[in-house]
């Protein structure tokens, strides 16, 4: 099973348990956005949590090896249609040099990390609206030279 097989059957199972992300995570001892990502083939798991994760989701051992392999983190590089993801999109194109401008005076000439990284989803409730809260940490890594 490839990487793209694993992720339509996990995510067929996710749909048929109707089990959200946090409850899988909380299953696997496992962040919410990290298994998604695992899930979708973007990230690589342990041969532990592989199989919980299988065993959660009630899938054949063949994913669990699919979810231990290591990835192509590659994707469509053209402009999301969907909306959600194109304003993700967008608030990189919009304010990306900005933030790495403030960064870069605050910690120096590097970059952010995304692999000694985390990121969380939070509701914020707000009487204007619901607000969506992500946070994006990761290890800042300067630059070297030699």
């Amino acid at each position: 099973m490839d990487k793209l097989e694993m992720r339509h059957t996990l995510l067929a199972a996710k749909a048929r348990k109707k089990m959200s992300w946090d409850d899988i995570a909380t299953a696997v001892n496992m962040s919410p956005v990290w298994v998604a990502s695992a899930c979708y083939g973007m990230n690589s798991a342990s041969h532990e949590v592989a199989h919980k994760l299988c065993d959660v989701l009630g899938v054949e051992a063949e994913a669990a090896e699919a979810l231990q392999a290591f990835p192509t983190k590659a994707w469509d590089e053209a402009i999301p249609q969907d909306p959600f993801i194109y304003r993700l999109y967008e608030v990189v194109g919009v304010y990306g040099e900005t933030l790495k401008d403030v960064v870069q005076e605050k910690f120096g000439d590097g970059i952010m990390s995304a692999i000694d990284f985390t990121m969380e989803v939070d509701k914020v409730e707000d009487p204007k609206g619901d607000r969506v809260l992500l946070t994006l940490s990761g290890k800042f890594l300067p630059y070297k030279s030699w």
